[in-house]
């Protein structure tokens, strides 16, 4: 099986760089895209760093001897597209499964637009970037010849994306239509999910949702542009065959309006601690709707933790097999409650010293609670050289009301 881990998004150079990573061949690569016959340069692919760790990035250079700006600009159209891909030297069913891709792109764009499908113009992933990164991905899943693959939730970003029609919020409109009915969650100041990562992760995975027990038998990472610190920016694909183990307890997996929750609970004293931070995360990742630790006194008065997270009913399984799995837990315990929540909403309001979201929180068309995003904040009074208190100050006064 394969398992695609996009703690950091996905795009369609990240998915390839993953693939050459875990030993797609580039030269059997640069022979499938070569027979498209479409003018593009050439392909390679080189060892990067991002944030620590070694990956494979993908690249498209264009060296063909015509304007930067009339190859940057350029777009192919979806029966073009399909030529291209007929004549090429994939497998037929290879030719099917990338033309079906392209055609997945066409109705969403053809949605958003309001657009018959047959004038729809593929923006962006028309362009020939994208169109080498989807038959390219195409070849390499086809290379592995694996059909049980699994994803994780998708971590799209945020803040917003300069897109054809103007600067739209993350995830675009193309991208947010193609994750449909796919877990994802925002985390980050930055577009994470492309529409051609988001074409091709929900193309192939079968389901998604936390790493399934598997033997791990190797793994590649596949690099994007950006070099951010604190967090790789890479796309992991780890592949291995799946395993066996007891299934515990099965909560409640009944269709929940977000009125009731499950409450999972478990103490742990003999942990290292540095595990408890990718605890959270992958709690988090997998769709917890909180998660948080408290100091208690265990038997023979030992310092231990309490581990609580919070999920809907239905993920009680998802999170009873994550936590057994990524801590020394031998037991948990379940409750299921009713909460109620306030209407939230984010704004943002634009200050001296960069813009600002606003976590709005209302009951009944009434505000309740207006708290500046301290991320944001945070970044600004950094990029800028100021105290924290003083861009919360005149975020806070930007969005009071003028008389």
């Amino acid at each position: 099986m394969l398992y695609l881990d996009c703690f950091s998004g996905a795009s369609g150079d990240m998915i390839l760089g993953a693939l050459i990573d875990l030993g797609l061949p580039v030269d059997a690569l640069k022979a499938a895209l070569g027979s498209l016959a479409l003018e593009y340069g050439s392909v390679s692919a080189e060892r990067v760093s991002r944030a620590g760790v070694a990956a494979t990035k993908f690249r498209l250079d264009d060296d063909r001897t015509i304007p930067a700006a009339q190859a940057a600009h350029k777009h192919y159209h979806l029966k073009a597209i399909v030529t291209s891909i007929r004549r090429s030297g994939l497998k037929p069913e290879g030719q099917e499964k990338a033309i079906h891709l392209f055609e997945r792109l066409a109705e969403a764009e053809a949605a958003i637009h309001d657009t018959p499908i047959e004038r729809v113009h593929l923006h962006e992933v028309g362009a020939l970037d994208s169109i080498i990164d989807i038959v390219g991905a195409v070849y390499g899943f086809d290379y592995f010849g694996v059909d049980d693959i699994v994803a994780s939730p998708l971590n799209v970003g945020g803040g917003t994306v300069q897109c054809a029609h103007g600067e739209f919020p993350v995830p675009a409109p193309a991208t947010a239509r193609l994750l449909e009915n796919v877990p994802v969650y925002s985390n980050g100041n930055a577009e994470l999910v492309t529409p051609t990562g988001a074409l091709l992760v929900t193309g192939y995975a079968k389901s998604f949702g936390p790493m399934p027990p598997m033997r791990l038998q190797k793994m590649g990472y596949g690099a994007g542009d950006r070099d951010p610190k604190g967090v790789p920016n890479v796309l992991r694909i780890l592949q291995g065959e799946r395993t066996a183990i007891p299934q515990p307890l099965v909560v409640d997996d009944r269709p929940s309006d977000g009125s009731r929750v499950v409450k999972i609970e478990c103490e742990i004293d003999d942990m290292n601690p540095q595990l408890f931070g990718p605890l959270m995360d992958g709690l988090l990742a997998a769709g917890a709707l909180d998660a948080f630790y408290t100091p208690v006194q265990m038997k023979k008065s030992r310092p231990g933790t309490l581990v609580t997270v919070i999920a809907p009913p239905a993920l009680g399984q998802a999170m009873t097999d994550l936590l057994f799995r990524e801590s020394t837990t031998i037991g948990v315990r379940y409750e299921e409650m009713s909460r109620t929540c306030l209407d939230r909403t984010v704004e943002t309001v634009r200050t001296p010293y960069g813009d600002v979201r606003f976590k709005i929180a209302r009951r009944d068309g009434r505000e309740l609670n207006a708290a500046p995003e301290f991320e944001d904040i945070a970044r600004l009074a950094a990029e800028h050289g100021v105290s924290i208190k003083t861009v919360q100050a005149a975020a806070v006064a930007a969005r009071a009301p003028r008389r």
